[in-house]
């Protein structure tokens, strides 16, 4: 995993080469990502769905993230991104259902590594709320569902839990 060769950018987004991922996070190389989260609108309250990360992860073991997320590799699209989600969650999405919010700049610099990336964030709403997830056991324990209002109070501070 250490070796998968990421496209690499400046911070205005403009490509300069290629470097594997154990550099891009040893150096703070800004690279793409890929994120899609999944929501579902209940007859009275809306939900989103979370990965819940698998303990063998190296990074962020056993906590909640993103439904379906990863590193873009060098010869890959946004679309190629699909892959995570067929990947962790089992399930297969077709890019154009997908709605597109945009890429966002996230930096986060832990003991660990120093993560840079654009991420190209999509939305896609569950039309059958009795999907079946069939999760990557190495990469999910499992996909967990909360209430966005809750969601949105414990962002915001106005909760300690969901």
């Amino acid at each position: 995993m250490d070796t998968e060769l990421l496209k690499i950018f400046d911070p205005e987004g403009n490509e300069i080469g290629t470097a594997t991922r154990k550099e891009v996070h040893q150096k703070g190389l800004w690279h793409e990502t890929f994120q899609c989260w999944l929501v579902e609108q209940g007859k009275d309250k809306d939900f989103i769905y979370f990965q819940w990360r698998s303990h063998m992860k190296k990074d962020y073991p056993n906590l909640l993230d993103i439904t379906a997320a990863g590193h873009l590799l060098a010869n890959e699209t946004p679309k190629d991104g699909l892959r995570e989600i067929r990947e962790e969650l089992g399930i297969e999405i077709q890019f154009d259902e997908m709605i597109s919010l945009g890429i966002i700049h996230n930096s986060i610099q832990t003991e660990k590594m120093i993560d840079n990336e654009f991420s190209h964030v999509f939305l896609y709403k569950i039309k059958d709320p009795a999907l079946e997830f069939k999760p990557q056991k190495e990469e999910v324990t499992g996909i967990v569902k909360a209430d966005v209002r809750s969601f949105l109070d414990f962002c915001h501070g106005k909760s300690a839990e969901i």
